[in-house]
């Protein structure tokens, strides 16, 4: 069973017109995805519609459907499909600069049962023992690593059943990443939370994910399992640096 199923999904902004167009994809239950594309292809309007926060940015879904877990969520406002068990890690991080690194995680918690809190406040410090370290410091003065790690523990800290994390490298040092994305494989394998990860890094997105989806001016033009998608040799030339074979015409993404 998908976690997450996005069907025939299209929306857009008045002023900018179509941003995303007939998109449909998958998350199994357990699975980690990847959603690849350049700048502007439509990866956070996308998420955006998933998790009801597209109405706030002057978007609208014009047909689709999207169902978490099982259940139809199209149109639900965001603080309900929290409660649903859906956890966001925003482009950006947008942390409260002006709150100690425990008052955001407490942000991220304040729909739990205060019994568990301290239980999920640990787990987050096991996970990113440097929160632990810098838990009374104003978020604001964390490196952006930290502010991403922050962002991180925010959302799970609720313990979501599903995650969407939109553009985590953005602005990082490769180290810090690829320490972020270890510790996310952990989250995977420990808690068995879905995820769905937005990323430019593609080389690192698809040695993490089990499936990808390509995203190119709205449209999936590929998908498949990662390796799959990683050998592909248009995938190749466009997101991962590779030279074109002139012996042999690479081959064009199917729609």
């Amino acid at each position: 069973m998908n976690m997450l199923e996005v069907k025939g999904l299209s929306a857009g902004y008045a002023r900018k017109g179509l941003a995303l167009d007939d998109v449909s994809l998958a998350v199994p239950k357990g699975s980690i995805v990847a959603l690849l594309g350049a700048n502007g292809a439509g990866k956070t309007t996308l998420i955006r519609a998933v998790t009801g926060l597209l109405d706030l940015h002057h978007g609208r879904i014009t047909q689709g459907s999207v169902s978490f877990d099982g259940q139809s969520v199209l149109g639900q406002p965001s603080h309900r499909l929290i409660r649903l068990g859906m956890g966001l890690v925003p482009e950006g991080r947008l942390v409260f600069k002006q709150l100690s690194v425990e008052e955001n995680l407490h942000v991220g918690a304040a729909i739990l049962p205060r019994a568990t809190l301290q239980e999920r406040l640990d787990a987050v410090y096991t996970l990113f023992p440097r929160l632990l370290e810098r838990r009374q410091q104003a978020a604001g003065w964390l490196s952006g690593g930290e502010q991403q790690m922050l962002a991180l523990g925010r959302a799970l800290v609720g313990r979501p059943s599903l995650l969407l994390v939109d553009e985590l490298s953005l602005g990082l040092a490769p180290l810090i990443v690829e320490s972020i994305y270890k510790q996310l494989r952990v989250v995977g394998q420990t808690l068995g939370t879905s995820m769905l990860i937005v990323e430019q890094n593609a080389r690192l997105a698809l040695e993490f994910a089990a499936t990808a989806y390509i995203l190119d001016r709205g449209r999936i033009v590929l998908s498949g399992p990662s390796q799959e998608v990683a050998s592909n040799e248009a995938m190749k030339e466009s997101y991962l640096g590779a030279k074109r074979n002139t012996t042999a015409p690479a081959q064009e993404p199917q729609p």
